[in-house]
């Protein structure tokens, strides 16, 4: 299972992350997400589908041949020739993984694969023993777990774990659940499955309802070691958890999860976000945390004051520790004096209190015009004490 208190970051950007409309990477652009995921020490890329196209394969194989610093996975249905092409695609990899899934919940088993129960764990025992012939390192995931019969379930897993798996994955695959479900279910699944005290658990939670971080730190609690997530929780319908965010909230609340933590270098979390963003045209919303372009940017003035005198006011984290270079003041109609005294002084003007005032209510009636006051503005509000005429 390897430290019990470190949680590996399985990053599904170019594989779960890519299947959002309109997301699709090319080989190059690929390699760029890979090398930048490499900085960022995430310890296994997912980096595609290989039986999906004969590109999603060329793509594997070739980010599998150049990345040294983290294992490169690849999906696969319980069928050999998927796991012939993920194997493929991944066995020049310094750390190989092949990735099987299967669904294992009624309305999937019945509707999608029109399969018994029996059959299903049939494909488990088969498939998964047939990729741990190949490969050293297998995961296995349940499919729609969380709307999975629990005892089915860990019968499923069981037998993974007996056919060679060596990590079992439990998907929240719709978004479904709710964190204390899940982390119970994480719980029960540790006291009730044979032999998965000696592999690896896996949350991989998807966000339809708004708490994909919520249920994956549940899961953290509930004993997960591995976490599937995506930069910018990119991802299909509403996403995937977002690394960012469970990065970042392991490190601000130790009082929560005491030393449970993660190899990833935050100060490349921002480097990343920007470049998936680029790659797959997919902007970043502005009130994103940890990434977003407002996630460290103060208007209120209240809020302005307090971080003036001490950032932890207002801020839990650094903006360096994530890689942005600093807080942001924004001055708009919201601010204080605090605020604009602050920005006038890094301008170079240094006002008594009486210039201070009328610098102030000639930036407030320039700032109920105008959404943004620029350093432009401030200058010209103190060099010409006259208002600058709103934009149009």
């Amino acid at each position: 299972m390897g430290d019990p208190a470190v949680v590996k970051i399985f990053d599904t950007t170019l594989r779960d992350g890519e299947q959002s409309p309109g997301a699709t990477l090319s080989t190059e652009e690929k390699l760029q997400v890979a090398e930048q995921l490499e900085r960022l020490h995430v310890d296994i890329i997912e980096a595609g589908f290989p039986a999906a196209s004969p590109g999603d394969l060329a793509a594997v194989k070739e980010i599998a041949g150049r990345v040294r610093n983290a294992a490169v996975a690849g999906l696969a249905r319980a069928n050999r020739g998927d796991i012939d092409a993920a194997w493929d695609a991944v066995r020049a990899a310094e750390q190989p993984v092949i990735h099987v899934f299967l669904a294992t919940s009624d309305i999937h088993l019945q509707h999608k694969l029109h399969l018994s129960r029996e059959e299903a764990i049939q494909h488990v025992q088969s498939m998964v023993a047939y990729a741990r012939s190949l490969c050293p390192t297998v995961e296995f995931s349940a499919e729609d777990a969380t709307r999975s019969d629990k005892d089915y379930l860990c019968s499923v897993f069981e037998t993974a774990i007996k056919s060679g798996a060596t990590t079992v994955n439990v998907p929240d695959t719709v978004g479904y659940t709710f964190p204390h479900e899940y982390e119970a279910l994480f719980r029960d699944l540790r006291e009730r499955v044979p032999g998965i005290e000696n592999v690896t658990m896996s949350a991989h939670c998807h966000n339809d309802l708004g708490m994909a971080t919520a249920n994956t730190l549940a899961a953290i609690k509930g004993g997960a070691r591995q976490v599937e997530v995506t930069v910018n929780g990119l991802g299909e319908r509403a996403g995937n958890t977002a690394l960012e965010e469970v990065v970042m909230t392991l490190r601000t609340r130790p009082d929560v999860f005491g030393s449970i933590d993660t190899h990833i270098n935050a100060r490349e979390l921002l480097a990343a976000s920007q470049l998936v963003s680029r790659l797959t045209g997919i902007p970043v919303q502005p009130n994103k945390a940890i990434v977003g372009l407002n996630a460290f940017a103060h208007e209120a003035g209240i809020h302005q004051d307090g971080m003036l005198k001490n950032r932890m006011t207002y801020e839990i984290m650094t903006p360096q520790s994530v890689g942005w270079s600093d807080t942001n003041l924004v001055l708009g109609k919201h601010s204080g004096r605090h605020g604009l005294d602050a920005r006038l002084r890094k301008l170079g003007y240094k006002l008594d209190a009486h210039d201070l005032k009328a610098a102030y209510s000639r930036f407030i009636t320039l700032a109920d015009q105008k959404k943004h006051i620029s350093d432009a503005d401030l200058r010209y509000i103190i060099e010409s004490s006259l208002e600058t005429p709103a934009a149009i």
